[in-house]
């Protein structure tokens, strides 16, 4: 059986990463693949129920990680694991590095509490943690997101955060990186839409060449 395949996309709001999943999974589905599309917060009903808790009501950083972590348990249980089981690929809207960017960066929560945290939701029963095999980060700078977003819809509160938080967020990614940089590729998110797609294209190349040789 054809083994399921785990990506991750990541990055602030503005960055582009909803054009170029749904491109990804275009081109999954064309050769041959089944497709999982999802997003973290949610995935799950009772994940989604979450997610809006998480990006509307007030809370402190510690309550906002563990709703994180909850409907992340729900989300592996539920859709991710199954589907890696029947070999679909799975690609995911945001997974546990955007905790560590915006709770551990942008709230300043404490780094190792998270990965405590991702230890007891990712555990599998080898002892290993269930991570995405490739993490394609749209990395943009803070202002130029905000610009792109300014129209675009009532924002939430994270996105209605000043551009201090973010900038915050976006070294969490980078931490993250540095602490995983096997699984991660970052991709200037502030090129035309044309030339991110084409890094996209080429990281996902390079990626299969090397997973399958």
């Amino acid at each position: 059986m054809t083994r399921g395949l785990f990506i991750s996309f990541e990055g602030i709001d503005g960055a582009g990463k909803s054009t170029h999943i749904d491109r990804v999974a275009q081109l999954f589905r064309e050769a041959g693949r089944a497709v999982v599309l999802s997003r973290e917060p949610g995935g799950t009903p009772l994940s989604e129920k979450l997610r809006e808790l998480v990006l509307h009501e007030p809370m402190d950083a510690l309550t906002e990680a563990l709703l994180m972590f909850a409907a992340r348990r729900e989300h592996l249980g539920q859709v991710i694991e199954p589907a890696l089981a029947r070999g679909d690929v799975v690609l995911c809207d945001r997974f546990t590095d955007a905790t560590f960017a915006y709770q551990g960066g942008g709230r300043g929560f404490d780094w190792q509490v998270l990965v405590q945290l991702e230890r007891m939701v990712q555990v599998l029963p080898d002892g290993a943690l269930r991570q995405p095999e490739l993490t394609i980060w749209f990395d943009l700078d803070p202002h130029i997101a905000a610009q792109r977003l300014a129209s675009a819809r009532v924002p939430d509160k994270f996105e209605s955060q000043p551009a201090d938080f973010f900038a915050a967020v976006r070294a969490g990614y980078a931490k993250r990186q540095s602490e995983m940089p096997g699984r991660f590729a970052r991709i200037d998110a502030a090129q035309s839409l044309d030339a991110v797609g084409a890094d996209v294209g080429r990281v996902l190349s390079d990626w299969m060449k090397r997973t399958t040789a």
